[in-house]
């Protein structure tokens, strides 16, 4: 079975949304885990944007990369540029993996426009990560 690590900066939003969805698409193919370089907790609107879509992410955690030192990676995804410039040196062969998305939790304006941005991104990770498991596993 194939491990994938999901990178962000806090483990918040991007890599806890990208980790609910290559689970669903790897199904029992893959192990999947999301860490930060920094943990920020899981975001409400993370957990809701993925609600709307049938996945639940409500029991994640955030995670900081040192927790996975001692697993041996296939797979290595940072989600952000901060994270893939920042990442402290993880002793792993994994095949290494960058996509820079929006963080949503950045986003301004109203209520509903800041769940839209979520939402956005959101569909952006889908796509990429349903992408990669087609692609990589």
């Amino acid at each position: 079975m194939k491990k994938i690590l999901v990178l962000c900066t806090g483990n918040s939003c991007r890599s806890q949304i990208a980790e609910g969805y290559l689970r669903k698409f790897a199904g029992n193919r893959a192990a999947i885990f999301s860490a930060g370089i920094e943990t920020h907790g899981v975001n409400p609107k993370a957990i809701e944007i993925m609600k709307e879509d049938g996945i639940d992410i409500s029991s994640h955690t955030s995670n900081l990369i040192d927790e996975y030192k001692e697993i041996d990676f296939d797979h290595l995804i940072t989600v952000c540029d901060h994270a893939q410039e920042n990442c402290p040196y993880f002793p792993s062969n994994a095949k290494k993996f960058h996509y820079n998305f929006p963080d949503p939790a950045k986003a301004t304006g109203s209520a509903l426009e800041v769940m839209q941005q979520f939402r956005q991104v959101r569909e952006l990770i889908k796509a990429y990560t349903a992408a990669f498991i087609q692609e990589n596993i």
